[in-house]
């Protein structure tokens, strides 16, 4: 295969291979424990207890309660990193570990890490807002000050695993941002601009985005229902979801597992609104991200959908994945019903809960359905997850103000 280069010579290319994950999130941590929450069904929703919710009507989220940095973090000063960049550090090096990976071959080859984010260390921020409120900017915390730039998302996972021929990316384009950053990795190693990637996003919660979202009235009571017909919202979550892409060859060369194959993707933005979803602009994403792929259509087994759990997006992304896919599209599910809007996280560990289910064999469900909106006429596997033989699986991230990215992952197999 072939690809243009810069210069608009033709350069060789690299089929791309995902061999690593690292996970946290509220259903699971960890590949496994992340593959049995998917499987099984669980939520993830608790009274949300990182902020004080006093004055909110309803604070329900999907928070991760024992996370423990330091079993991770191992050459950083854990109290010198915002949640959110330990999330990224560690998600890395478990990522890293997974895909049994030595790090000191690592730090001889050429490398990406390119994390995605919505908030970077807003959670910090707030704090600061807060006491330079109350006190002043003199009583600012320099400690919670030095731990706010969202550059340090990716430049934690370099220095945290000792990579110094990397280039280090935090790529804040909001909820899609997990799949900009798997887009980037994907041409940096199929190119053979670097030998492997670190790719994915992490965000924590904040009160600034639940805020945000509970005056846009698009916070869930209780529950987050996408494709349902009683849907009310989301629900805030967070964690991180880092995947290891490498070559074919180099897989193959040192014996890895490999999960899945990275096919493709699709990346536009048509700032048609702040927050509202265009269906035109959604479908043409999905029809580049296909494309790109050399996949057709009627290849696709699954539609990990962006699925949020509004009104207006559920509506608007189905219609444009029949708009794709015509009358009968894939199975659509969402499982942000189980784990919540992870913001710039959200489209990485969809990313991995799509590979796990090609490795697995199983469709994960959308759980709390109860029917399905006649306005969306999609079959979401409700409330039960299904066996089922993946070969190709499209992963949807859609972000406010048109920022659409879409991923096409593969089964591997030694042809394609």
């Amino acid at each position: 295969m072939t690809a243009p280069a810069r210069d608009g010579s033709a350069v060789a290319t690299h089929r791309v291979v995902l061999t690593g994950f690292g996970v946290f999130s509220s259903i699971g941590v960890g590949a496994a424990e992340f593959a049995e929450g998917l499987r099984s069904g669980r939520s993830g929703a608790k009274p949300i207890t990182a902020f004080d919710t006093e004055g909110f009507a309803h604070a329900k989220g999907c928070e991760i309660v024992d996370f423990e940095p330091e079993k991770w973090i191992r050459n950083l000063d854990v109290a010198e990193l915002g949640r959110a960049s330990q999330f990224s550090a560690a998600a890395a090096r478990m990522a890293v570990e997974d895909a049994n990976l030595d790090l000191d071959v690592l730090r001889e080859q050429r490398g990406l890490i390119s994390i995605g984010t919505t908030d970077g260390e807003s959670f910090d921020l707030d704090q600061l807002v807060e006491s330079q409120i109350a006190h002043g900017p003199e009583k600012m915390d320099s400690t919670i000050a030095r731990r706010v730039r969202a550059g340090r998302l990716s430049a934690a996972v370099a220095h945290e695993l000792g990579l110094t021929d990397v280039e280090a990316v935090t790529i804040p384009t909001a909820c899609a941002a997990g799949n900009y950053a798997i887009g980037y990795g994907f041409d940096a190693v199929r190119t053979g601009e670097v030998d492997f990637a670190l790719c994915g996003g992490a965000d924590a919660m904040c009160r600034k985005t639940f805020a945000g979202f509970y005056r846009l009235g698009t916070i869930a009571p209780e529950l987050c229902q996408p494709f349902d017909v009683d849907r009310k919202g989301i629900l805030t979550g967070e964690g991180a979801g880092v995947l290891v892409l490498e070559s074919l060859e180099s897989a193959l060369a040192r014996g890895a597992r490999i999960y899945a194959e990275v096919l493709g993707y699709g990346l536009n933005c048509d700032a048609y609104h702040q927050v509202a979803p265009n269906q035109s602009s959604v479908a043409r994403c999905m029809a580049l991200a296909l494309d790109n792929a050399g996949v057709k259509p009627g290849e696709v087994d699954l539609v990990s959908a962006h699925g949020t759990g509004t009104k207006a997006n559920d509506v608007t992304e189905a219609r444009a994945i029949r708009e794709v896919y015509g009358a009968a599209p894939p199975r659509t599910i969402s499982i942000k019903s189980m784990l919540g809007h992870t913001m710039g996280a959200a489209s990485a560990l969809a990313a991995i809960a799509c590979s796990l289910a090609i490795v697995h064999r199983f469709i994960p469900p959308t759980i709390n359905h109860t029917a399905t909106d006649p306005e969306c006429e999609v079959d979401c596997v409700p409330n039960e997850a299904v066996e089922a033989d993946l070969r190709i699986v499209q992963n949807n991230g859609l972000a406010f103000g048109g920022n659409n990215a879409v991923v096409i992952l593969g089964k591997y197999e030694e042809h394609r």
